[in-house]
């Protein structure tokens, strides 16, 4: 059995993007676990506790705007490694998830092997 390379916490309001990238990053041997919104990712999180979250921006219920502000003010949760993953690539956006501390943004249609090697990055790179 190889070495897991760390926990990520996948959360997506689309079935099929949450299961490829959970898929993709097991596959990598990430242990993964998953999350459908916001609000279902900040009830889930602690029990977790990911050394990376790759995070969708436009959800219902809590948007990843809102869900990465929240874990970065969370005491317990601040030092995780946060990509956010969205289909919003205006540098206004990109600037909007540098103010909020995100680690990483990729843009859909993204690369599975980007996002594997940014995951891969994230999860080697100790907190800060």
């Amino acid at each position: 059995m190889s070495e897991v390379l760390g926990k990520v916490l996948v959360v997506d309001d689309d079935e099929v993007i949450r299961q490829l990238i959970a898929v993709n990053l097991s596959l990598e041997g990430f242990e993964v676990a998953t999350a459908t919104d916001g609000q279902d990712c900040l009830e889930r999180v602690l029990d977790v506790m990911p050394d990376v979250i790759t995070l969708d921006v436009m959800m219902p219920c809590l948007d990843g705007w809102v869900t990465a502000q929240r874990l970065r003010m969370g005491e317990a949760t601040s030092h995780i490694k946060v990509v956010l993953i969205t289909a919003r690539a205006q540098d206004d956006d990109k600037r909007r998830g540098r103010g909020i501390g995100v680690d990483a943004y990729l843009t859909k249609p993204f690369d599975p092997a980007e996002l594997i090697q940014v995951v891969r990055d994230l999860a080697a790179d100790p907190p800060s």
